[in-house]
This record gives C-alpha cells, structure tokens and sequence, in this order.
C-alpha cells in the first residue's frame, strides 16, 4: 500500500504544477489596471486656461471651429510593479502589453466650448515630463491652478516617444474603445521602475475630435492596462522543479 508522506504530497502537486503548464492552465501572465491619478484637456484657443477639473477631456484638430484640443494623463505604475514582483519576482518579469481604454463622451451643453465629436485619428506619445498639475477648471469657469496649453512647449522633449497607431475613432459620443500601444524604451522603464507614466493624445488629422470621459466620470474613467509574463528563465526553472519533483515522486511511489 503506497503511504502518502509529505515528500509524495509534495511531488504531487508538482505533477499538477507541471501538468498546467502544458495544458496551459498555469496563470503565467498578470494584468494591472490603472486610472489616472492627473489628467487635463488643453484648448488652443484659450492657450492661458487650465480645465484639468473637467469632466471630459479631447482630443481635436486645429482647423475646427472651436480650435485645437490635445490631453495629459498621467498615471501612477508603483502599484503594478510592486504586485508584480510580488508575483514573479523582482526582476523575474517582463512587460507583455500595454493598452489603453477610453469612454467616449457626449459634448451635450458644451458645445460652446468643444468641438463636436467626428471620426477621425489621433497619436499617442509616452513624456518624458511628468511635472505637471492637472488643475481644478472647468469649462465654465477657467483656472490658472494647473497646466495649459501655453505649457506644451516647455513639456514636450525630444526624448518622448511615439506609442504607435494613429489610432482610430468613429466619432460615437458614448461607447468604451481600447488601444493597444507600442511598447517603447520610455513608457517600459517607467513600469519596471515603478515611476508615473504621462500620455499626450493629439490630433493625427485635419478631422479628428474625440471628447472622452475623464477621471472624475468614476467607473467610465481612462484605463491603463499593463500585462507582466515571468522571464523565459523563470518558467524553464518551474518546469525543471516541476520535473525533479516528478521524477522524486515516481522513485518514492515504486519504493513503497
């Protein structure tokens, strides 16, 4: 009769770690998801200010009636490195994907101040900068408390970085859409350090006014979504443990 000792419990459950990761079971990968701890919408056409306490932001082209719109959000990544490292290890993970969701919002009774919504492209680029204040103005009444558009030139640097697309919108004032951005040198050090990550969305077309919700809309707020995977090291090292644990378990099961 085979005894169950804890050498052979043991062994067993690096049978079923083993037999999981060939059938793919094992959960290899982790997913963060982050709001923006800033964000603020800039308006060309009132180059002095701030609307970082709006509840939309936007993204629109020059040439349009109501001007040019570019938008700031910056989020904070010290939670998702440290929940990754606490999964896989410090060091023992790499950066997958990166995506970003955004609510579509309706311009309703400030149409006076955005364009309205139309499809059309627009970038995304990872700053460098991260010094700066989202600010408490609304449409309605303006603030000089946070960044404006009069600030682009001092935050934009040579050293920021595309993050793919342009990326499409199809004009809807409602709906959630999600982009999945390049994975550049800048934005990937930021998460492996742990360090705030600052988006720039701006217009890609002569079309393009996108208004979405921002992080004071609670549950339809922007969404940064950073995937982690175990380095190809550590998975060989699970599997070659998860092997000498096998090969333990049946010597110890022909011994009994």
């Amino acid at each position: 009769m085979l005894r169950v000792t804890k050498c052979t419990f043991l062994a067993a459950l690096a049978v079923g770690a083993a037999l999981a990761v060939n059938s793919g079971a094992l959960v290899a990968q982790t997913t963060a998801t982050l709001n923006p701890v800033a964000d603020a919408t800039l308006s060309a056409a009132n180059a002095a200010n701030n609307y970082g306490g709006a509840g939309a932001a936007s993204v629109a082209a020059a040439g349009l009636s109501k001007g040019e719109f570019q938008s700031l959000l910056r989020f904070d990544t010290a939670a998702a490195k440290a929940s990754f490292d606490a999964i896989h290890g410090p060091g023992n993970w790499t950066v997958q994907s990166i995506t970003l969701k955004l609510v579509s919002a309706n311009p309703n009774n400030q149409l006076t101040f955005f364009n309205p919504s139309a499809a059309g492209s627009f970038a995304a680029s990872w700053m460098q900068n991260d010094v700066w204040t989202e600010g408490t103005g609304v449409p309605l009444t303006p603030t000089t408390d946070g960044v404006v558009y009069n600030n682009l030139a001092a935050l934009i640097s040579g050293s920021d970085q595309g993050l793919g697309g342009p990326f499409s919108f199809n004009g809807a004032t409602s709906g959630t859409t999600t982009y999945t951005l390049t994975l550049g040198s800048g934005i990937l050090g930021d998460v492996a350090a742990g360090t705030p990550i600052s988006l720039r969305l701006s217009a890609a077309d002569t079309n393009v006014s996108y208004l979405f919700n921002t992080r004071t809309k609670v549950g339809s707020e922007p969404v940064l979504s950073i995937t982690a995977v175990p380095e190809p090291g550590t998975l060989m090292l699970l599997l070659a443990a998860a092997g000498a644990a096998v090969a333990l378990w049946r010597r110890r099961r022909l011994e009994a």
